[in-house]
């Protein structure tokens, strides 16, 4: 498993591979940048294809949160973790504690926070044995606790934006929109989207889930190969990453993509395709900061609740200057948005 010949490594500073054979886990830690500061980005869980796959998206994903970080203004690197499920995978704490074991040697140059299929009480058990996690119960108004509802928020800001330059519409009132993805991220926006009066259409893997919104909302569900091909003003991708390919993107029949999924575009080219069928793009680590911005807030300690939902209030008119930035000068919104993280980066703290 070759890491530097990895179409996805970016001049990583630092890849951890974490073996235990004790309690059966194998992740991977992956330090993209520590330019503007420490490497700040969750850890996900799940069962990949393969080590490779594995390595790919860690790889993948940890640059996308220097992208995430720099665009959000805050003072830190990107970095990322996955913890592979294999078949014979068991959940445990003494699992999620070796895990914390292995962050803690890397001396806080990466700071680990929740992400898809983790929880709270995983997020705690980490902490018992590294100082280097967030995502942690929040207390007496503090930043802190499930960074899930500020991401959400973050969304719903950004939703409005784009809905606002591209369909001309100052509310969400009656606007359709398609959520691929019912996790934690993407229930709270379907109940944030339901209370500003969208239509909702959902599907995920989990049935469960998919009921839970239709009948707290009342979205209409579709099978999970329908969802992207809804004829509706906006889909928001909630789930894994590259969604959005050479393949899919024919299908859409829709004005705007702005979801919470990373790495939505499969390859660069796909933001060419995307505005080839006029479409706007809301790229992802821009409109989805608001997890981390809640991340970054705690670990610093020095901006309370009221300080994060100011921070992440900014994410909507972030993003409509990208998009105006794109009509001006006829450059994609994806691009935009690199060459301006690229910036930050290299311009140091």
């Amino acid at each position: 498993m070759s890491v530097f010949s990895n179409s996805a490594f970016d001049d990583h500073e630092r890849v951890l591979f974490c073996r235990d054979e004790q309690t059966g886990l194998s992740a991977i830690i992956a330090v993209h940048s520590t330019v503007l500061g420490p490497a700040a980005g969750g850890t996900r869980q799940w069962a990949y294809a393969s080590d490779e796959d594995a390595l790919y998206d860690v790889l993948r994903l940890s640059q996308g949160m220097s992208y995430k970080n720099a665009m959000a203004g805050l003072k830190f690197g990107g970095g990322k973790a996955v913890i592979i499920k294999s078949e014979n995978f068991k959940a445990s704490d003494a699992l999620y504690a070796r895990f914390g074991e292995f962050v803690e040697t890397l001396s806080g140059d990466y700071i680990t926070a929740e992400d898809v299929g983790m929880s709270p009480h995983i997020m705690q058990t980490i902490a018992t044995r590294t100082q280097y996690v967030t995502g942690l119960p929040a207390e007496g108004g503090k930043a802190g606790g499930d960074p899930s509802p500020k991401t959400a928020r973050g969304i719903l800001g950004g939703i409005e934006a784009a809905v606002r330059f591209k369909l001309g519409r100052e509310t969400l009132q009656d606007t359709s929109i398609a959520v691929q993805g019912i996790g934690n991220v993407g229930y709270h926006l379907c109940a944030m989207l339901h209370e500003a009066g969208a239509t909702l259409t959902v599907a995920d893997i989990d049935q469960t889930k998919v009921q839970r919104v239709c009948d707290e909302f009342g979205a209409s569900a579709v099978a999970l190969d329908e969802i992207l091909c809804c004829d509706v003003d906006l889909l928001a991708p909630c789930a894994l990453g590259a969604v959005l390919t050479a393949d899919t993107i024919p299908r859409l029949q829709v004005s705007i993509v702005a979801g919470a999924a990373n790495n939505q575009l499969q390859t660069p080219e796909d933001g060419q395709r995307l505005e080839d069928a006029g479409i706007l793009y809301a790229p992802d680590y821009v409109i989805n900061g608001g997890g981390i911005i809640n991340v970054a807030c705690e670990y610093a300690g020095d901006v309370d609740d009221e300080g994060v939902m100011e921070l992440v209030a900014q994410i909507g008119p972030r993003l409509t200057d990208i998009f105006e930035t794109s009509v001006a000068t006829g450059r994609l919104t994806s691009e935009i948005a690199d060459e301006r993280a690229r910036q930050i980066i290299a311009a140091g703290p």
